[in-house]
């Protein structure tokens, strides 16, 4: 269902990567690994339409997503490596407004199971800019159990995260993908994830 081909990046004059070309089917996980600088977060990136590649092209339901892309971004939720979270909104606030920016309508008790289910519904009603950084991880990663997408982009949604909320993430993704998700993430950490298929895709120039 989402394929690429040919993906090649320049930051300045440098090359991080060339020749990534992937496909991932329903109930799929895509580990993207590689060292520090090696253009994982530009792939991710260039995944979700947010940053043109230097070369080759990605796919939704084998069309271009420039070409598609209402129906592509519709089906996709990307957490980056930074939360994305108003600091002067509450959880719960961050939560609805988020949901309703994806055209999805989320009330208070929607918004406050999914942070009960991540733990942090202790910090529905504060403002997020007195929250530790695992919190507001967590925060940002409640709205994997508001979503519809079919996709999901994660990039390192391990990090700041403690024991318990890692696994509780882990059996999340891997609930997504038994109902016929599909994820690419990008991780340091060695987290077992339950998938119907698993790909690795280490970048290099």
């Amino acid at each position: 269902m989402l394929s690429a081909q040919g993906l090649a990046c320049l930051r300045g004059d440098r090359l991080l990567f060339k020749n990534v070309g992937f496909e991932l089917n329903a109930g799929g996980l895509l580990y993207v690994l590689g060292e520090n600088g090696s253009g994982k977060s530009s792939l991710l990136r260039m995944l979700c339409g947010l940053l043109t590649p230097e070369e080759g092209t990605v796919f939704w339901l084998g069309k271009k997503i420039k070409q598609d892309s209402e129906n592509y971004l519709s089906n996709l939720s990307y957490i980056g490596h930074l939360n994305g979270l108003k600091d002067d909104l509450t959880a719960l606030e961050n939560l609805q407004i988020g949901a309703r920016l994806a055209g999805n309508h989320v009330n208070d008790a929607e918004a406050l199971a999914s942070l009960t289910k991540i733990g942090i519904a202790r910090c529905a009603n504060l403002p997020v800019r007195v929250l530790s950084q695992g919190q507001k991880r967590r925060v940002a990663l409640a709205v994997l159990w508001l979503t519809k997408a079919k996709l999901w982009i994660l990039d390192e949604p391990f990090a700041a995260l403690d024991v318990a909320s890692v696994d509780v993430l882990a059996a999340r993704l891997g609930e997504h993908m038994t109902n016929g998700g599909m994820t690419i993430i990008t991780t340091h950490q060695d987290v077992l994830i339950h998938a119907q298929t698993t790909q690795t895709l280490r970048l290099s120039a």
